[in-house]
């Protein structure tokens, strides 16, 4: 890739993590508008063959320089993280702050969580300060304090990301330990207001154009607990091999927040993108059919 094949026809960008669940769907959407280029860590999905694709470790700082260098992007869209204990710092953290100081020109869109919240004071707007209860959460809320200082930025804090291009990770774990025999165990006293990575997509490319600057929360317009959600998507998908799968609340010591429901009122009123809850958006589809 060089700085003379880049198109100066569309607005140049970058989408980091192009080949995590989010990314796959968003690729595809940019495309369309946006010069892209997506980055993968160690497979190259092939999103979509007008976007540019690029092997990246978040760790090493010098190919983030150089990727940063070479596309000169006006947009990043800043997905990439982990999921592994040993590596959240180090990707989610100490990333972010290389990204922004390779690209303190450009404006960065930064997907953050819910989980920077302890669970115990909800809702949360955007006002509200992160509390985080666990490694994940705290490498989230550490990164934003770094896209806070970029002078061009939006933080977006979430809730859990389904979609339809395919299975999403959680409900495929799922699906797969029920297959396998094990037994499956469903919270009913966690709540969130998960969002279509669809919608989420087209809020992201809908920011990458916006005036707006800060924390914005985009989330679905329906809130669930994690067990009403997870059945949402078992009856969706046409899984019916439930025989291991228990409903029932969460332990006290559990890590995981127990209510971090976003309020939405800020992102209602700024974007154009319905944030439609998932048994409107179910409402509206097609069944489709899970193989099992």
């Amino acid at each position: 890739m060089s700085q003379s094949s880049v198109s100066q026809s569309k607005p140049r960008l970058l989408i980091t993590g192009g080949s995590s669940y989010l990314g796959q769907a968003l690729v595809p959407l940019a495309v369309a508008t946006f010069e892209t280029c997506y980055t993968y860590f160690s497979h190259d999905p092939q999103l979509d063959k007008r976007a540019t694709a690029v092997q990246l470790d978040l760790r090493q700082s010098e190919q983030v320089h150089r990727l940063i260098d070479r596309w000169q992007p006006q947009i990043i869209i800043h997905l990439a993280g982990s999921n592994r204990t040993a590596d959240m710092y180090a990707v989610i953290t100490k990333g972010t702050q290389t990204i922004t100081a390779a690209a303190p020109h450009a404006r960065l869109i930064f997907i953050s969580s819910d989980v920077v919240f302890d669970g115990y004071h909800a809702p949360y707007d955007e006002s509200a300060p992160p509390q985080p209860r666990h490694e994940y959460g705290r490498a989230k809320a550490a990164a934003e304090q770094i896209v806070a200082r970029h002078p061009n930025h939006v933080i977006i804090r979430t809730s859990l990301i389904y979609g339809f291009h395919a299975v999403d990770r959680g409900t495929q774990w799922m699906m797969a330990a029920l297959k396998k025999g094990e037994t499956v165990t469903l919270f009913n006293n966690q709540w969130r207001n998960p969002i279509a990575a669809e919608t989420l997509s087209q809020a992201c490319l809908e920011l990458a154009t916006h005036s707006y600057i800060g924390i914005l929360n985009v989330a679905g317009d329906e809130v669930l607990t994690r067990a009403d959600y997870a059945l949402k998507l078992l009856d969706w998908w046409q899984f019916d091999k439930r025989e291991n799968l228990n409903i029932a609340p969460a332990p006290a010591d559990a890590p995981w927040p127990p209510n971090t429901t976003l309020t939405i009122d800020r992102a209602k009123n700024l974007l154009q993108t319905p944030l439609k809850g998932l048994t409107e958006i179910l409402r509206t589809l097609t069944k489709t059919s899970f193989k099992t």
